[in-house]
């Protein structure tokens, strides 16, 4: 049995060292990245036994990808290999004032956009305790909007709890078109984390975070919702209360990934048993601390996060 299954893309990162262009570099460094991963390997490294599943092509970019979740001790058993398709790439170009960080995808055929469910071993989705995706998978493709329907039904009817983040890219689709696959999928999702500006944005959300977080629970019956706002740090609504956490000061290093690991710290806390005051304390701190460190991935240790924690204070939680 799995504490925290996930799916999705994971790419390549590429980057050029800090300061050279994307137009002139000759060197790049290559990492794997991906929402979904990204969660798998905080919660791994936080104490839990995590397993992320996808389709790669059966190449040497697609091993290079599980060989460094591997590394982060995530399971990737799962993955399902293809021998027609491509990996999916992206590069980053970091910024600094006035010049903006840039990001270049080519993903564009990539393996996992054709993963049907029958490729899929659902019985791991059905043990495991918590089953996490973000609104990126679906947008990739209409046979991911259906996998990712299928996955999340078949968890919910096991009695696995499903997580899902909007995680709303305007390079992937329109607002419109992920709110439709978005409310196609809210059935079967119980913990629901959303940044305020696409609840705004995509789902035409009014208000104050706690006004947006009871409205999507009324409205969609779910168990919990998390909204995050930036530097005002988080909310969530979950059976009649709310709850709310500030934002632990960090000096930014590397700002990708900050929400991916916001959301494994919080499933990490949900899955030791911690209540959604606990889960918003330790969710804030290991994105704090993932802003400390270049990649996507949050590479961390309980004892960073409880340090975090202790030096730093509640927050504003109530």
């Amino acid at each position: 049995m799995t504490d925290l299954v996930t799916f999705g893309e994971t790419m390549l990162r590429l980057s050029p060292p800090r300061g050279e262009r994307l137009e002139t570099a000759r060197e790049f460094e290559v990492q794997a990245g991906g929402a979904e991963s990204n969660v798998a390997v905080a919660a791994a490294r936080l104490g839990w036994d995590a397993a992320w599943f996808s389709k790669l092509p059966d190449s040497p970019l697609g091993r290079r990808v599980v060989g460094e979740l591997r590394s982060h001790g995530v399971a990737t058993d799962g993955v399902v290999w293809d021998d027609e398709h491509r990996q999916g790439l992206y590069y980053l170009e970091h910024g600094v004032e006035p010049r903006p960080t840039n990001v270049v995808y080519d993903r564009g055929d990539a393996a996992v956009t054709t993963l049907e469910t029958g490729e899929i071993d659902l019985d791991t989705v059905r043990d495991a305790d918590v089953c996490f995706t973000s609104g990126i998978t679906p947008a990739l493709s209409e046979t991911l909007h259906e996998t990712t329907k299928d996955v999340l039904e078949a968890a919910q009817e096991a009695g696995t709890t499903t997580a899902f983040d909007l995680n709303y890219r305007t390079k992937l689709w329109t607002p419109d078109e992920a709110a439709a696959v978005y409310r196609d999928l809210f059935d079967a999702i119980d913990v629901l984390f959303a940044a305020q500006r696409d609840a705004e944005t995509v789902l035409g959300r009014d208000g104050d975070a706690e006004s947006i977080a009871r409205g999507l629970a009324a409205d969609y019956d779910f168990e919990t919702v998390v909204v995050t706002r930036g530097a005002d740090g988080s909310l969530a609504f979950s059976d009649g209360d709310v709850y709310e956490q500030g934002v632990y000061e960090a000096e930014t290093h590397d700002a990708i990934g900050t929400g991916d690991a916001f959301v494994g710290g919080y499933l990490a806390k949900h899955l030791d048993g911690g209540d959604v005051a606990d889960s918003l304390q330790w969710a804030s701190a290991t994105a704090s601390f993932k802003r400390t460190i270049e990649g996507d991935v949050a590479v961390v240790t309980p004892e960073d996060i409880e340090r975090v924690v202790a030096d730093e204070g509640d927050g504003i939680s109530r």
